[in-house]
């Protein structure tokens, strides 16, 4: 392997945890069956295992990955064992999440969150996690043994740090009050649906990160593959593509805002002489509170022409013009304040 390459750091939030400004998203390693979504949109071991040698060799050292990805933990044990073979544990900053159903169970109680972390440090082959997340809130559970339940586990030296998904912002603020107010670990990191298409979270949770010391980390930061510059109005998917078999996806990223946004994109790419997937990235890099933006690779390629994102800067004219081709009607209070304060 060459030399490794470095890459800024920035620290996940308030936290000492600092991770490099991209992250390579495991949600496709392993060759996933019929009974995956994430069937014939993966890739196998050998290819994950190079992706992840190639990821690593450019400053890329924090991956992110779920027990639910593949089935049955496949993407966690592929994770595991190439981290097992390479003997790099160390090098690694490691993220998984739990929440979803299991074959021992789902959801965010207690009894869940001590077997699935034991489920994942086994397919994982480690004795800690450093960043394990909640896949997504369980109105069914109170926060508070949700909360205890992951402070046990740092405190037994399993977990590092804590880290939140698919949050709403209520839930996320009584998160934090309940670790405050009780002495627990609290969410460092939040990991949510954050691209030029998608800027819902930017009402509440962005500024919520903001008072409250997140970093957030991005997740589908190309709109599932539509900023990647692949797909034209009224043409069909390239083949291989993963919208060509996700097309009730593509059916509703069919819109004129998003080929406005594919157009701005494609125009700062054309004065970079870049990609438009690495404008896309770069975009969410120049973004409040983003600390670092999960990618996923199929192919050692799609890895590569990720990677100069990471260091690509927008200029303010560029950014007006993307935000502009991107903006989205924020609706009441947000309007009503935005015209008393100016913005939002």
């Amino acid at each position: 392997m060459s030399a490794v390459a470095t890459l800024p750091r920035r620290r996940l939030g308030a936290s000492g945890l600092s991770v490099p400004p991209l992250c390579l998203g495991a949600m496709t390693f392993g060759e996933a069956d019929g009974a995956s979504f994430m069937h014939k949109v993966s890739c196998d071991a050998e290819t994950s295992f190079a992706i992840m040698d190639r990821a690593l060799e450019a400053g890329v050292d924090f991956i992110d990955t779920a027990d639910v990805y593949g089935q049955d933990g496949l993407s966690e044990r592929v994770v595991g064992d190439w981290m097992a073979g390479r003997n790099n544990r160390d090098a690694i900053v490691l993220a998984t999440k739990f929440r979803f159903s299991m074959p021992y169970g789902k959801g965010a109680s207690r009894r869940h969150i001590m077997a699935a972390c034991e489920a994942s440090l086994r397919r994982l082959q480690t004795d800690r996690i450093d960043l394990y997340q909640i896949h997504m809130q369980d109105r069914d559970v109170p926060e508070e043994e949700t909360l205890r339940a992951l402070d046990d586990l740092v405190h037994q030296g399993k977990v590092l740090y804590l880290g939140a998904s698919n949050y709403a912002a209520y839930r996320l603020v009584d998160s934090l009050w309940t670790s405050k107010a009780n002495g627990l670990c609290r969410f460092v990191g939040l990991q949510m649906q954050y691209s030029l298409i998608e800027r819902a979270l930017e009402r509440e949770h962005v500024p919520t990160c903001a008072a409250h010391g997140l970093g957030i980390l991005p997740w589908s930061p190309l709109g599932g593959g539509f900023l990647t510059g692949k797909y034209r109005r009224e043409q069909a998917p390239p083949p291989g593509a993963r919208l060509e078999h996700w097309k009730d996806r593509l059916k509703g990223l069919d819109q004129e805002r998003n080929w406005a946004i594919l157009a701005a994109v494609d125009a700062v790419a054309a004065e970079h002489g870049a990609t438009p997937a690495q404008i896309a990235l770069a975009w969410l890099l120049h973004q409040r509170c983003v600390t670092s933006v999960i990618f996923g690779a199929r192919t050692v390629q799609q890895l590569e022409d990720n990677l100069p994102a990471a260091t690509l800067s927008l200029s303010a004219d560029q950014l007006a013009r993307l935000d502009g081709a991107s903006k989205v009607a924020w609706g009441y209070p947000y309007d009503f304040i935005g015209r008393i304060q100016g913005g939002w």
